[in-house]
């Protein structure tokens, strides 16, 4: 198969299969579980919980080891988009109004923190499948990566509070590995493994595949919130430039401004982003085309796509060939035919 074919063959297989154990856990029969069980039925790519699956059944595991697993990696995704949608102040998730916008911060708060408590139970469920040894490892994974994921998300919204505009690659990429890369790709990857080896493999080289994969993902979806088409992206572009993130292009366009303009984007990013004006973000997109930032972001994504296909070969070098260990090599190139 080729990768188009593959890649999107194996995430809408282990999507619905995720989404079928999901319904299990989601509330039914009121507005409010309704609004809970929103965002999880928008859709979205899928990809966290086929990580899992796919590494689990490339080490030899049965789905039906991994699957509750996964579907807790898909409700605490779930539960922190609504989370982040509701921070970053943004207007669109998945083509539709965010959750907030179209039933309000107080009942959108409340859904993502049910979503994130929901996944407490398939966690204990899990003992019944894979046994409480095992079962409590998974629990233990699960808590330090939301530690790490909280620290991230901190890291990110204390910049643009405190206005910091002095930052370097080194800095963005040490917030992805964090907010990003851990429940993204890392996370998955070690469970699904932990799973199918019954805690006997070495986990660390996951760590740096994931890392890999996970930031070039992330960069890449940067990218595309510049340059997406906005019908197939779902989300609002250009909401970075408005929300004031600080992606690597951002990063660069500090670094080569001058001090008129540089003084000009301290003057920007320090408001609100009801402050802003299209006329601004216009300008801070085209300064960006200006200096050749996105161009080098792509160029800084493509080199942490070759560091991953490097570090799967050492992850999964030794296991013999399969559907699933192809998936998890070809959704590396994936990351950038993907356009939402």
């Amino acid at each position: 198969m080729l990768t188009s074919q593959l890649v999107p063959a194996v995430l809408k297989e282990y999507g619905d299969l995720t989404r079928h154990a999901m319904n299990e856990y989601l509330p039914v029969g009121s507005r409010f579980a309704e609004t809970v069980a929103d965002y999880p039925r928008r859709g979205g790519k899928m990809m966290r919980p086929s990580l899992c699956l796919a590494t689990a059944r490339a080490f030899g595991a049965p789905l039906t080891e991994a699957v509750r697993s996964a579907l807790v990696i898909e409700l605490l995704h779930n539960a922190l988009l609504i989370h982040d949608d509701i921070q970053d102040e943004s207007e669109e998730r998945r083509g539709r109004p965010a959750l907030h916008v179209e039933h309000g911060i107080p009942l959108a708060l409340h859904a993502g923190d049910t979503l994130a408590l929901l996944a407490l139970r398939p966690l204990i469920d899990n003992s019944s499948e894979i046994g409480m040894s095992l079962a409590l490892r998974v629990l233990e994974e699960t808590d330090h990566m939301a530690a790490v994921s909280a620290e991230g998300q901190a890291m990110e919204l204390g910049w643009i509070w405190d206005n910091i505009t002095a930052l370097t690659e080194d800095a963005y990429l040490e917030m992805v590995l964090k907010k990003t890369c851990w429940l993204a790709t890392i996370y998955p990857l070690r469970v699904g493994a932990l799973i199918a080896t019954r805690d006997t493999v070495d986990l660390d080289p996951f760590i740096r595949f994931g890392f890999f994969l996970g930031a070039a993902f992330q960069i890449h979806d940067d990218v595309l919130n510049l340059v997406g088409e906005h019908e197939k992206y779902g989300k609002e572009l250009n909401g970075d430039l408005w929300e004031g993130k600080r992606t690597l292009m951002l990063i660069k366009l500090f670094r080569e401004a001058t001090v008129d303009e540089r003084l000009r984007l301290n003057e920007i990013l320090a408001k609100k982003r009801e402050s802003r004006t299209a006329d601004e973000v216009s300008w801070m997109r085209e300064r960006m085309d200006a200096y050749g930032c996105i161009e080098q972001a792509q160029q800084i994504a493509r080199g942490l796509a070759g560091a991953a296909l490097h570090e799967f070969s050492l992850a999964y070098g030794g296991l013999p060939p399969s559907r699933d260990r192809q998936f998890l090599e070809e959704i590396i190139p994936w990351v950038f035919e993907r356009r939402a």
